[in-house]
C-alpha cells in the first residue's frame, strides 16, 4: 500500500461505525462527500437523501465523512477502505484520481463514484446525462426570457459542467434563437458570494434568467434574483423553495436516486463493476415540478418541455455531449 493511513483516523471511523445502532446482518455503507459537504442544498444533499432513504427503507448501518479541502479525499478513501465496508461511495468527480489507486489497492471492496469514471472492476461509475436535463430548462429560460439575453454560471470550469452549460445553450437555442448566453464560472463550488457577485454583473449585462451549476457557489445565484429584477433556475436538488416565484425552475438530479439504487444492488448482493447511466428516459434528469412558478409560467413552455422530453427518448434530438 503506497500511503498507510494512520491508525487515530481509523480507529476514529471504527468507533464512528460501531456508536451507531448496527445489526451483524446489516451491510454497512460508506460515504464520501464532495467538496463543500452537506448544507449545500444540492448535489451533496441529494446524496445524503439517497443514503439515509437506504439506511430507512433497505436496513443498511451508514457512516459519511465531509471533506475538508481536496487534499483529505484519499485519506477517507484508504480509511474507509481499511473498515472492511460492504460498499463505499464517493461523491464527484473530484474522487477520481484518488479511487483509481485507492480501488486498485483495494480489489475485494466494492467502491462507487458519482459524476466520473473509474475503470476498475470493483467501482460502479454512476454517470448524468446533464446535458439532456439543461436542454430542457433551456427552453424554460429561452421561451420566458423579456430581454432575449440569459446566463449560465458554473462552479469549476471543468469538462463535467461543460455538460450543463453546453445542454443548456442548445436548449435556449432550439426554443429561441435569437437568443444569447452569458457564461462565467466561479473557480469553486463552495463561495456564494462570489455566485451573487457572477449573477449580478450577468443581470446587468441584460440577463433576466439565469441557470447555475455550482453546488453551494449557486446559493447566491437565487439569492442575488431575490433581491434583483431577474428569475433564477436551480440545480442538482429541487431548489425552487429557497426564493419561491424566482426560481423558475430547477434542473434535477437524481443523485439520490443513484446512490440509493447502488446500495440497493450491494445488499441484495448483485452490484458488479461497470458504469449506470441515468438521464431523460429514465428519469435520472429533468425538471423541477414548479410548484411556486407554474401560474407565471404559459402551457406552450410545459408543451415545448414535454415535446423535447419525448424527441430526446426518441433520438429526434440529440443533446451535445461535450465529454464524447
Amino acid at each position: 500500500m503506497r500511503n498507510k493511513i494512520g491508525f487515530l483516523v481509523v480507529m476514529v471511523l471504527l468507533i464512528g461505525l460501531i456508536a451507531a445502532p448496527v445489526s451483524a446482518q446489516a451491510a454497512k455503507i460508506g460515504l464520501i462527500f464532495a467538496e463543500g459537504g452537506l448544507g449545500d442544498q444540492s448535489f451533496n444533499d441529494a446524496a445524503y437523501r439517497g443514503l439515509k432513504q437506504a439506511e430507512k427503507e433497505l436496513g443498511v448501518d451508514v457512516i459519511y465523512v465531509e471533506p475538508a479541502d481536496i487534499a483529505e479525499m484519499e485519506e477517507h478513501q484508504r480509511a474507509y477502505a481499511e473498515l472492511g465496508l460492504d460498499l463505499v461511495i464517493v461523491i464527484g468527480f473530484i474522487h477520481q484520481s484518488a479511487l483509481t489507486e485507492v480501488s486498485a489497492d483495494y480489489p475485494d471492496v466494492k467502491f462507487a463514484i458519482v459524476d466520473d469514471v473509474v475503470d476498475n472492476p470493483n467501482v460502479t461509475s454512476l454517470l448524468f446525462e446533464e446535458h439532456e436535463g439543461s436542454f430542457l430548462v433551456g427552453i424554460v429560460a429561452g421561451m420566458m426570457t423579456e430581454t432575449n439575453t440569459v446566463g449560465f454560471v458554473g462552479g469549476m470550469e471543468v469538462p463535467q459542467i461543460r455538460k450543463f452549460q453546453v445542454g443548456f445553450e442548445e436548449g435556449v437555442k432550439w426554443a429561441n434563437p435569437d437568443a444569447q448566453v452569458l457564461v462565467n464560472y466561479a473557480g469553486a463550488f463552495d463561495d456564494p458570494g462570489r455566485g451573487r457577485e457572477l449573477a449580478i454583473s450577468q443581470y446587468e449585462r441584460g440577463a433576466d434568467i439565469i441557470y447555475h451549476a455550482a453546488g453551494g457557489t449557486g446559493s447566491g445565484v437565487i439569492d442575488a434574483a431575490a433581491s434583483n429584477d431577474f428569475y433564477a433556475i436551480g440545480v442538482d436538488s429541487d431548489q425552487d423553495y429557497m426564493v419561491p416565484g424566482k426560481v423558475l425552475t430547477s434542473m434535477i438530479k437524481r443523485v439520490d436516486l443513484a446512490v440509493y439504487e447502488v446500495i440497493k444492488a450491494a445488499v441484495e448482493g448483485t452490484l458488479e463493476g461497470g458504469t449506470w447511466v441515468f438521464g431523460v428516459a429514465d428519469g435520472g434528469v429533468g425538471t423541477s415540478e414548479f410548484l411556486y412558478t407554474k401560474d407565471i409560467i404559459p402551457q406552450e413552455v410545459f408543451d415545448a418541455i414535454e415535446e423535447a422530453k419525448q424527441k430526446i427518448i426518441s433520438g429526434e434530438i440529440v443533446v451535445t455531449n461535450p465529454l464524447q
